[in-house]
């Protein structure tokens, strides 16, 4: 009876070990779905200190700060040197302006940002309200491999413009403008922001006209990535009225690209920032028009679709980013271990009473062959006496049989089968 007892106890053993396993194992596998936790510094490459890339980057670093998270900037020469380091993952996020990333770009799109407009100064003198107007001209479109030299070509060249028939010059930023007041040059393309000095300046001067696109709607159709925007009347100065009438212009977006393997979660804290940075109207723009999935230059991420069409994910709305984080990531663990433990309270109860049960019934089996033998013919004495000794044996193992109150019904219709079976043998046969 001993080694029963160490039987029983090594099977409650097995089972203990044995779920023990499973549960490690369910742990384990859900490791493997289970996002790293994310890192706590991202980089971007953002274009000159002095652009507008480079203030929302700065805004991006004050948002993120709050959360844990730092961000590196980094400066370059434009939109087209972001879009390299990104290319070459040298940083996790780049502005980039619309149209230059190739649609087969291994990239991804947080979303559009604002209008860049194309601004396309000429001398005062002359009517530039085409751009086939610019043919014998000279005209300043920036270096080769910047974004604004990029789009100016593809403008020109709808026009069949090129160096053929054009003097394009490689001057940019204060160097155009400052020739073009000067009369050095005729004309000059310009991409960036109404609130740019150098904009600001040209837009304001008696010697300078900004080009207003008639066939801007022609344009946008040719080429998705574009958007046909309106300058309004007054919008720089309403008591001077500049400009002095409504400009049509042309307007790629800002988009904010990320290499594919960019942490979801960092993905969502990215874009929160981009919702605090760029909702506020504009001139280009109305309030909360911006961030948005329009005018893309790379396919838009999955993060970045749930969250425009969702918002951002419950727990990060209420709560701090690494609490979110914690508790994202221990409820997905926590998965496979409620799916095991949903099936064990299931088998749990039928379990336990089977084993409660055991303890009784596994002495039926000796009880049988006692009575077999107790209606054997003729019986001895001796045989008898061993009989009843032991049943003796198993009334008192039966008596030592630990079971809860709910089953003590089962205890004592065993001992009075055992009973039964004693009186057989003492019958006078």
């Amino acid at each position: 009876m001993s080694i029963l007892k160490k039987l029983l106890k090594k099977g409650a053993l097995i089972s203990i070990l044995l779920s023990v396993a499973l549960l490690a194992g369910a742990f384990t596998l859900a490791f493997q779905f289970v996002d790293p936790a994310p890192p706590k510094t991202l980089s971007i490459s953002a274009g000159s200190t002095e652009g507008a890339y480079y203030s929302y980057a700065l805004k991006y670093k004050e948002h993120l700060a709050k959360q844990g998270i730092t961000l590196e900037i980094h400066s370059s020469a434009g939109a087209t040197e972001n879009l390299h380091r990104l290319l070459s993952e040298e940083v996790d996020l780049a502005f980039v302006q619309g149209g230059l990333a190739k649609e087969d770009s291994p990239l991804q799109s947080l979303g559009s940002l604002y209008f860049e407009p194309v601004w396309i100064f000429h001398q005062q003198t002359l009517a530039i309200n085409h751009l086939s107007a610019l043919k014998g001209k000279k005209v300043a479109i920036g270096p080769d491999g910047s974004g604004t030299a990029s789009l100016a070509r593809v403008l020109l060249q709808d026009n069949q413009l090129n160096a053929s028939n054009v003097a394009l010059l490689n001057d940019t930023g204060s160097t155009a403008a400052r020739k073009l007041m000067a009369g050095e040059i005729d004309a000059a393309f310009f991409i960036g922001s109404v609130e740019s000095p150098i904009i600001r300046q040209l837009i304001q001067s008696p010697l300078i006209s900004l080009a207003s696109l008639k066939r801007s709607e022609a344009y946008s159709r040719l080429h998705p990535f574009l958007a046909k925007v309106t300058l309004p009347e007054g919008i720089i100065d309403l008591q001077k009225n500049i400009p002095s009438s409504d400009k049509q212009l042309l307007a790629p977006t800002a988009n904010l690209l990320s290499n594919t393997n960019l942490h979801p979660a960092l993905t969502v804290l990215v874009l929160q920032a981009m919702q605090a940075s760029h909702q506020a109207s504009g001139a280009f723009s109305q309030v909360n028009e911006f961030p948005n999935a329009n005018k893309l230059t790379a396919p838009l991420s999955d993060v970045a679709k749930r969250f425009y069409k969702n918002g951002p994910p419950l727990l990060m709305r209420y709560l701090p980013f690494e609490a979110a984080i914690m508790i994202d990531r221990f409820m997905v663990m926590m998965i496979p271990l409620i799916m095991l433990l949903i099936p064990l309270f299931k088998v749990m109860p039928p379990l336990y009473r089977w084993r409660v049960s055991s303890r009784i019934y596994r002495w039926y089996e000796t009880l049988q062959v006692l009575d077999k033998k107790v209606h054997q013919q003729p019986l001895t004495a001796s045989t008898k006496k061993q009989l009843a000794q032991e049943l003796a044996h198993i009334e008192n193992e039966v008596h030592k049989v630990k079971t809860p109150l709910s089953y003590a019904e089962k205890t004592y219709q065993l001992l009075s089968h055992i009973e039964l079976v004693r009186q057989k043998l003492n019958r006078d046969r």
